[in-house]
């Protein structure tokens, strides 16, 4: 008898401290890419967030745990993820993912669950367009897309250009089109309009018209590694014009990839260290990465790296982890200073901060210039 008392003591006790225990962790939910052809970016997705949590691991006095769900780069892997975060890991926010396409279904089922969220590299419209919920640390494509037209006909005196899309992918899509209406009302001319599919292998056809054509510039707005074998075989069937893209860009994987077919390559980027733009969390946050991983840092770690901080910052200024204060304090963002740049979230739940053009001179990533919004 006295055994099977303290058995049910020692339960008791077990089951207050466990539930002590989660009630002294706040959790955070992320869901990125650790699989499947974007697993590239979510490891770089997860280098800024660790590092972020790192150096911040408390809110509201509590330790902060990141639950981990891997989205394996599919649309319908990522809503799936979202609401296991959502429906059993009872997370008070969410953060991700590294593509607009993944995370667009992500963030639907979010928003109807009334979970904030904060987006790092996303930068489709779609991703917050009617969600409350939903915010971003990055620009968006029809800025994105704008500065990269306005660059290759004000800055590059480019009239004529091809473009090559991925129509399986809602950013290379949306960024095709702002590009090309931008750049048509500026005077220029688009004399091919071509597309593929994420995974492609062989763009030798595509190539060559294109090659046929007097385009001073291809705009490829994908991913680094069909853009890579793009750059590859587009200068092996002799087009010497230059290339252009968006965000997705800037990964060392395009130069391993492309080698000496990558150089020139010209994109939109959120974040270079030669940038007039960085702040003074800019230099902590370089310091911190190299002395963490032993590499420099790379765009997407720093975005990542922000929306973290973002994030705990607007949960610090809720007061609470309240679903409504936190989205309410995110909303409200006012100059916040991130490594990456000064973030103001704007009424559609979008950051308001400028572009930086990069260019691909002696394989490296050389800063070009900073467009404003």
């Amino acid at each position: 008898m006295k055994k099977k008392i303290l058995f049910f003591v020692l339960m008791g006790l077990f089951i207050l401290s466990s539930v002590v225990v989660a009630q002294d962790v706040i959790k955070i939910g992320v869901f990125e890419p650790m699989t499947g052809p974007f697993a590239v970016g979510g490891e770089l997705s997860m280098q800024g967030y660790r590092l972020a949590q790192m150096q911040n691991p408390t809110v509201l006095g509590k330790k902060i745990e990141l639950v981990v769900v891997d989205n394996k780069s599919d649309k319908v892997e990522a809503a799936n993820a979202v609401s296991r975060l959502v429906n059993h890991n009872d997370v008070v926010a969410i953060l991700g993912s590294y593509s607009s396409g993944l995370t667009i279904p992500g963030a639907e089922v979010a928003n109807k669950a009334k979970v904030p969220m904060v987006v790092a590299t996303a930068t489709n419209p779609l991703v917050t367009m009617g969600k409350e919920y939903i915010y971003r640390a990055c620009f968006i494509d029809p800025f994105q897309g704008s500065a990269l037209a306005k660059y290759t006909y004000n800055n590059l005196g480019i009239k004529k250009a091809a473009m090559l899309v991925d129509v399986a992918q809602d950013y290379s899509v949306g960024l095709a089109n702002f590009y090309n209406r931008t750049y048509k009302e500026l005077g220029g001319e688009i004399v091919s309009n071509l597309k593929y599919q994420t995974g492609d292998q062989d763009f030798s056809a595509q190539m060559t018209q294109i090659t046929s054509t007097d385009a001073g510039a291809l705009f490829f707005p994908g991913y680094f590694g069909d853009v890579a074998l793009i750059a590859t075989q587009g200068r092996e069937l002799g087009f010497k014009g230059v290339y252009m893209g968006g965000d997705t860009l800037d990964n060392p994987k395009l130069l391993e990839i492309a080698g000496e077919h990558a150089e020139g390559v010209v994109a939109t980027t959120f974040y270079h260290p030669d940038a007039p733009a960085a702040t003074e969390a800019s230099q902590i946050f370089i310091d911190e990465f190299i002395k963490e991983y032993d590499e420099e840092p790379n765009a997407v770690s720093v975005m990542t790296y922000d929306a973290y901080n973002l994030l705990i910052s607007a949960i610090e200024k809720a007061g609470s982890t309240d679903a409504d204060a936190i989205k309410d304090a995110l909303a409200s963002t006012e100059d916040f200073v991130g490594a990456g740049g000064t973030i103001t979230i704007d009424d559609m739940g979008n950051a308001i901060r400028p572009a930086v053009v990069i260019k691909v001179v002696n394989g490296e990533f050389v800063y070009e210039a900073t467009i404003q919004p």
